[in-house]
């Protein structure tokens, strides 16, 4: 085997223009780690949120030099001692915190996302490209479900619903048997009625627009973007313990984090994958050489779907 492999790296914390593909010393395992050759990595805003400065990254424990990317999908190359559970050749996905865009990783079989990293068996008939993208959206959409609960018949407001969480949040929704009326560009109308949602332009007229669609109110409301979508439920008169965000706090409001959801509620997501009752739209696919390229789109904010590198 080679002594090196490949990582993407920062030498310095910033935008896509300070990452670059190094080669680096192939890691090894330790006592209760696995190693996976990755294939595929998918991109969350996270990513370049957490090393857009050093402050930032402090504050999820991040330094120099660092990887980048969470969620990884590949196979085990290697065990180490006292791992059960686990053997060469299986199939896994999973996250590891700022260090999955890399030829290879190396997880705590007992870790978490944030500490050690973590493996998952990738079940027969999902491939790795969609596996590499349900660590952190598939569980972040989860989260936010279970805050605003919705029942059978009711109607949910998600904003930012083409969105890498928002693809999941919709068919999530459905599958509990909601309705749903998704925010979003007129580009993304198409993709939000493929998942189940009625499409609704965000911006100036938002809350007169959810009326015309919605005359007997709105019951749910996940923001999947920022405030716009909560404040216009709160204008309809939605609860504040019905309203739900991700990517910002709003007082009086519960926001939803995906390291909080539900034990087993990725394996259900992924189930689901595999079962075919929920579909994960991969935007776009890059080498990982392209890793800049990849990222500009991905925190341009307009993707419809996922962003995944190819290793």
């Amino acid at each position: 085997m080679k002594e090196t492999s490949r990582a993407v790296q920062f030498e310095s914390f910033g935008g896509p223009a300070t990452l670059n593909v190094r080669e680096v010393p192939v890691p090894q395992t330790g006592p209760g780690q696995i190693r996976i050759r990755v294939t595929a990595a998918g991109l969350n805003p996270m990513d370049w949120y957490m090393t857009s400065d050093a402050e930032t990254a402090a504050r999820f424990g991040l330094s120099l030099p660092c990887g980048f990317g969470t969620d990884y999908a590949g196979i085990v190359d290697q065990v180490g001692d006292g791992v059960s559970g686990f053997v060469i050749g299986d199939r896994v996905y999973g996250g590891a915190l700022s260090r999955a865009v890399a030829d290879h990783v190396v997880v705590d079989v007992t870790g978490t996302i944030a500490v050690g990293g973590e493996a998952h068996r990738t079940p027969d008939g999902v491939d790795d490209r969609t596996a590499a993208t349900l660590a952190i959206a598939g569980r972040t959409a989860a989260a936010a479900l279970a805050v605003v609960h919705p029942a059978p018949g009711e109607t949910v407001l998600i904003g930012g619903a083409g969105g890498g969480v928002g693809v999941f949040a919709v068919q999530l929704a459905r599958i509990a048997g909601a309705r749903v009326i998704g925010t979003g560009s007129a580009a993304s109308a198409d993709a939000l009625r493929a998942l189940g949602a009625e499409p609704v332009a965000y911006g100036d007229g938002l809350v007169d627009r959810i009326r015309a669609l919605a005359p007997a109110g709105v019951d749910a409301v996940m923001d999947l973007h920022g405030t716009d979508t909560a404040q216009a439920a709160r204008e309809l008169g939605v609860p504040d313990r019905h309203i739900t965000t991700i990517a910002a706090q709003v007082d009086g409001i519960t926001p939803a984090n995906g390291a909080n959801a539900a034990p087993g509620a990725l394996e259900e997501i992924a189930d689901l994958v595999a079962t075919g009752q929920l579909r994960v739209p991969i935007a776009a696919t890059y080498p990982v050489g392209q890793i800049r390229r990849a990222v500009e789109l991905q925190a341009g904010r307009h993707v419809h779907g996922k962003v995944v590198i190819d290793l």
